[in-house]
């Protein structure tokens, strides 16, 4: 994450089970490490964000039998970031001070209260399928958002930001979205809010107020604490009730959405942010639909018209022209 004058300090001991890292000081405005630092760690954070969220968007749709939107990713998230603090503070980093939590609590808003919290209200009236293909559109609103930050995108940019929007376009006027304007306008404030918390991630606040997360694990688990405390309070707000006892694969996709989900893909995805470019941390938005349509409509037995799957397709193609105008 950061872009600008923010840099970050990584620890990491000997006893972890990561690569071994001397402590480092990175000024994440630089641009991505070359081949030969860090290739397995690197290479095993895009498998996660790629493969891993992939599948996790019918494991939300599985699980919502039981655990409503916001109480299943609240809870989700609040015990994933206990998880990952425990292991933090087994490690023996440190845990982060005021100003940091005030930066876990701006990004934990954004990209898991906003993002997450309004993905799972999506999916109670749209498929998962679609609902990812949707969300393949965030490297084009980030392209966008970082204008104001003097990144101007190039023509090739340009031309999949254009191409990626007429794919959105395709998408609403499927018989999914068409069906389910609530559904619609859910998962068009999880993308823009998630974009929004990329961007102030890396470039900081409008204004130039850097924002500033503890380093490794701990900033991880703040974010996931903080952000999952926010859904829990909207859960309680909205007057949410999970069906107790909950239902076998329910609860199962919970489980997979705490451990798989957040403590490997949020995890991942954010090393991602803070050592590579955004084009290459967003790749996995042009992988996710491919895997979440052929998941929903085979093992969810969910109904994609051929509108649908080329929408998808064109959407796709425009995340594949952003990242190679970026490369």
């Amino acid at each position: 994450m950061q872009v600008n004058d923010l840099t970050f300090e990584y620890g990491w001991k000997s006893r972890c089970s990561f690569p071994r890292i001397s402590t480092m000081s990175m000024t994440l405005a630089a641009t991505a490490p070359s081949p030969s630092r860090l290739p397995t760690l690197i290479l095993a954070c895009l498998a996660a964000t790629w493969l891993i969220w992939g599948s996790t968007y019918l494991a939300i749709k599985w699980a919502l039998v039981s655990f409503p939107p916001f109480f299943q990713m609240g809870t989700r998230f609040v015990a994933a970031g206990l998880l990952l603090g425990l292991f933090a503070h087994w490690r023996g980093a440190r845990w982060p001070q005021r100003d940091e939590w005030v930066s876990a609590t701006v990004l934990g808003a954004l990209m898991l209260g906003g993002g997450y919290g309004a993905t799972a209200v999506a999916q109670t009236s749209v498929s998962s399928g679609l609902v990812v293909a949707f969300i393949a559109v965030v490297p084009a609103l980030v392209a966008l958002a970082q204008i104001p930050y003097g990144v101007r995108p190039s023509a090739l940019e340009t031309a999949g930001i254009a191409l990626g929007l007429l794919g959105v376009l395709l998408l609403t006027r499927g018989q999914g979205f068409a069906a389910s304007p609530s559904g619609l306008l859910a998962i068009a404030v999880a993308t823009g809010t998630w974009s929004l918390g990329t961007v102030w991630a890396r470039h900081g606040l409008p204004g130039g107020r850097p924002l500033r997360l503890a380093s490794g694990t701990a900033g991880y688990a703040s974010q996931m604490l903080v952000g999952g405390v926010l859904l829990l309070a909207l859960s309680w707000f909205t007057g949410e009730r999970p069906a107790l006892p909950p239902d076998a694969r329910a609860l199962a996709s919970w489980v997979y959405l705490v451990v798989a989900g957040s403590l490997i893909g949020f995890s991942a995805y954010m090393v991602l942010l803070q050592r590579t470019s955004t084009a290459l941390a967003s790749s996995y938005t042009f992988v996710n639909p491919i895997i979440a349509l052929v998941l929903g409509a085979t093992l969810g037995g969910e109904a994609i018209s051929s509108l649908e799957w080329a929408a998808a397709a064109v959407v796709s193609a425009g995340v594949v022209l952003l990242l190679l105008g970026r490369r």
